[in-house]
């Protein structure tokens, strides 16, 4: 009984060890943070665009949001209640004095107000939505490009550094590996070591 209770508690040990040598790896945090700065750009981003596609539609009744279409009506639910329009200017909603109940059978989209049982077409999300993913694309690329050259510099000045040094020290250069020769075993390293003592004595 007791070596049962041991062997569970070390198992749910286990468990916890393994799962906090998961969380503090470092593969793990770094998702973590990319997450959270990817979300905040993200907001950012969407801003921007919105800010942008407004002034572009600066002209257009509405702007960007009062970019819909209204398909025709399928069926009975669709249409709005006798004495109701299925669209309001926001000067004749407001003129209509209707109570929370009726105006909660709208939706505005721009300088209108259509009934919530209307099928629309909403051309100004999707441009949003097309705009925000050209732009954070275009960003990624960017900032992706300009970490390769960094480390693409990095990497020179490593392999620059490293000739210098085998310059100055040729005897700890390593013996350049010829293509399609396997790699020395152990016992062949060891043996090789073994000659070279032996000729140095």
């Amino acid at each position: 009984m007791k070596k049962e209770k041991a062997k569970k508690e070390k198992k749910i040990k286990g468990f916890f060890a393994d799962f906090k040598a998961f969380i503090s790896r470092g593969n793990a945090v770094d998702l973590a943070v990319g997450v959270v700065i990817g979300g905040a750009f993200g907001a950012i981003v969407n801003a921007l665009v919105n800010i942008l596609l407004n002034l572009c539609m600066w002209g257009v009744p509405g702007g960007l949001k009062g970019l819909v279409t209204v398909l025709p009506a399928a069926s009975p639910s669709q249409v709005p209640p006798e004495g109701y329009q299925a669209v309001y200017s926001v000067g004749e909603f407001l003129d209509k004095g209707f109570n929370a109940t009726q105006a909660n059978m709208y939706t505005q989209h721009g300088s209108n107000y259509y009934y919530n049982g209307l099928a629309l077409i909403d051309w100004g999300s999707l441009i949003n939505a097309v705009v925000s993913f050209i732009i954070i694309a275009f960003v990624l690329f960017t900032v992706i490009k300009v970490i390769g050259y960094f480390n693409k510099l990095k990497e020179e000045a490593k392999a620059k550094a490293k000739e210098e040094y085998y310059q100055k020290h040729p005897e700890e250069r390593p013996a350049p590996v010829e293509p399609g020769k396997p790699e020395p075993t152990e016992v062949e390293l060891l043996s090789e070591i073994r000659d070279l003592l032996k000729k140095a004595k």
